[in-house]
Parts: structure tokens; sequence; C-alpha cells
């Protein structure tokens, strides 16, 4: 499918007379039609240019949220390639989401790492703006058979730290390790401990930590 021509506000790629005539800069349509008039967001020259909306291809796409999954779809450009661990932000029944790819499905109903986005057949993906976190929470006195698991409800930007104390609700906690998701990107390996490492929540597949609330501190 071919999407409609740009609409005024928007921003679109083009090559500037004035500064960019190799290569494009991002331009503010600040007049839709046949021939747009646009601005150079890098130099602000005005100047009328044709744009050609690029092709599009309509995905399928399902989002996972816990443990409910909704459909929807997607357009992105034809000429594109889309790999796991790629974000894009979709229009669900539900709300508009951030999501996250966790598996493509081309043509021949296989699942690859990577597919231009003309073989997709669908996208699997997972919500990754608001996410819930599972916990592992060890008593004080170190008895393992003692310990909880819980789940904790974040921003998916949200930031776990090695050696920092979080609370949410009722519960409270030293973070002593985190273990990565599989498609979490640029993280060093994939269970950190060290004091001072970070994790955001949308990368977190769990959080290992030691009891912190008032009661595990009692003597009684």
């Amino acid at each position: 499918m071919t999407h409609p021509g740009p609409d005024a506000g928007d921003r679109v790629a083009l090559a500037c007379p004035s500064c960019s005539t190799e290569g494009t800069t991002v331009h503010e349509v600040l007049k839709p039609g046949g021939q747009v008039t646009v601005r150079c967001t890098d130099c602000d020259h005005v100047h009328k240019e044709r744009y050609e909306p690029p092709r599009e291809t309509t995905v399928d796409v399902v989002v996972s949220q816990g443990e409910e999954s909704t459909s929807t779809t997607l357009d992105l450009p034809d000429g594109e390639t889309v790999a796991v661990g790629d974000e894009f932000v979709v229009d669900t029944p539900e709300a508009i989401m951030q999501v996250r790819l966790t598996s493509i499905e081309v043509g021949d109903d296989s699942r690859v790492e990577e597919a231009a986005v003309e073989d997709v057949a669908t996208l699997w993906s997972r919500a990754v703006d608001n996410v819930r976190v599972n916990v592992t929470i060890h008593p004080n006195d170190g008895r393992e058979d003692a310990s909880r698991s819980v789940a904790v409800a974040v921003p998916g930007d949200h930031e776990f730290v090695v050696g920092e104390t979080a609370a949410f609700a009722d519960e409270e906690f030293e973070i002593t390790g985190v273990q990565v998701r599989d498609d979490a990107p640029e993280y060093r390996f994939e269970k950190l401990d060290h004091e001072g490492d970070s994790v955001f929540a949308k990368d977190v597949k769990r959080v290992y930590a030691r009891d912190a609330t008032s009661a595990a501190w009692s003597p009684w």
C-alpha cells in the first residue's frame, strides 16, 4: 500500500538545496499538497519539493503483555528489514503501546531473526512500555527454603540497580542480581551482580534480592 501524502507538521526526509544537496535532512511540512512546502530543521531554509511517500506493507503483529495477547497491524516501509529486538509503537484495541520484536514469522511459517518487510507474515512482540517484573526475595537469615517470589508492575524504562534498595507497596528489598532477557541488547552478561550494575525493567527476566522490610530485620 502507499501511504497518503504528509500533513502539515509532519516530518520527512528530503535533500535541502541550502545545506544538504547530496544527502537528506529532517524537514517539517509547512503546507501539504502535490508539491509540499517544507522547512529544513538544520538550517531553517524553506522550499518546495515534490514528495513521494514510501511504499509500505501492512504486516500482522501479535502483542503479548503478561499472560494476555492481542493482535493488530503495522505499516512498514518496503525495502526495510526488521530484526528481533527492534522496537515499534503500535496501536492496539486496548491502547497505543511500545513493543519489542521477539520473533519473526515469514511466508513459509518458519521463524527467523531478521527479514525483509515484504517477506514478513507475522511479527511476534511483547509490550515494553509497562511491564511486570518477577522478583525472587531471599530472607536475611540465608534460609533458601524461605525465599518467595513476587511480581512488581513498573514502566519499561524503570532501572533496577544492583546494591540499591527498592520499595513497592509492602515489599522492600535490596537487589543482589538481575537476570537479563535473551532479547535485551547491549548488556555485558546474562546475569549482572556487581554493585552499580543496572538493567531497564523491559530487559529484565528476573530480579534477585534480599529482604529489607522492617519485619525481616526484627530480632523477634
